[in-house]
């Protein structure tokens, strides 16, 4: 997680993820809190064979039966992992602080979901970075009905999406605060 300031002064938290095993949490986060067939959620994180997705599937899966009718803490419980269940929180305290959130990759946006499971405000502070081509980073991006600054075809996590769109963002704020309006241009219509 990093923390940028915006020329503006203003703050905004990047979120993005590194690590080995994470696609496999944040699918069974999605599976058990959608509802949705945990072989619909898994996809092949950062390359897997033919045969590693098949075991990778059914594992999800039986991670995802201890969740049946859990509520989303639990479901973080038996199937978040130490580094999601932290995002999640980190969502939750800049929601409280009222504090905007790059959102970025599939293990990231799993959290975000698992987030405004629990509040539902959190969602408002979302900006989303990029499209994954991780499958169930698409599911996600529905189910919180949010459009992607970008969509480059990365498989990447480790926070480069956010890192791209970071200078959308900015650019953005400073063409909002700054750029003249026809008034102050002088411009007549």
């Amino acid at each position: 997680m990093a923390e940028k300031s915006i020329s503006d002064g203003s703050n905004i938290l990047m979120f993005g993820e590194m690590g080995i095993g994470n696609t496999s949490s944040a699918s069974a986060i999605l599976s058990a809190l959608s509802g949705r067939k945990a072989s619909e959620c898994v996809g092949l994180g950062t390359g897997i064979t033919s045969e590693q997705l098949l075991k990778k599937k059914e594992l999800v899966e039986k991670g995802v039966e201890r969740c049946v009718g859990a509520d989303p803490l639990e479901v973080l419980c038996q199937v978040g992992g130490f580094e999601i269940v932290q995002i999640v929180g980190a969502f939750l305290a800049a929601t409280d602080a009222k504090v905007p959130v790059l959102v970025d990759g599939f293990i990231i946006t799993a959290a975000a979901y698992a987030a405004t499971k629990i509040n539902p405000d959190c969602r408002d502070y979302m900006i989303f970075a990029h499209r994954s081509n991780e499958s169930g980073h698409k599911i996600l991006l529905d189910e919180l009905n949010a459009k992607p600054l970008l969509d480059l075809g990365m498989r990447l996590g480790e926070g480069t999406g956010a890192a791209l769109a970071y200078s959308i963002i900015a650019a953005s704020v400073e063409f909002y605060n700054n750029m003249a309006s026809f008034e102050s241009a002088g411009v007549t219509v």
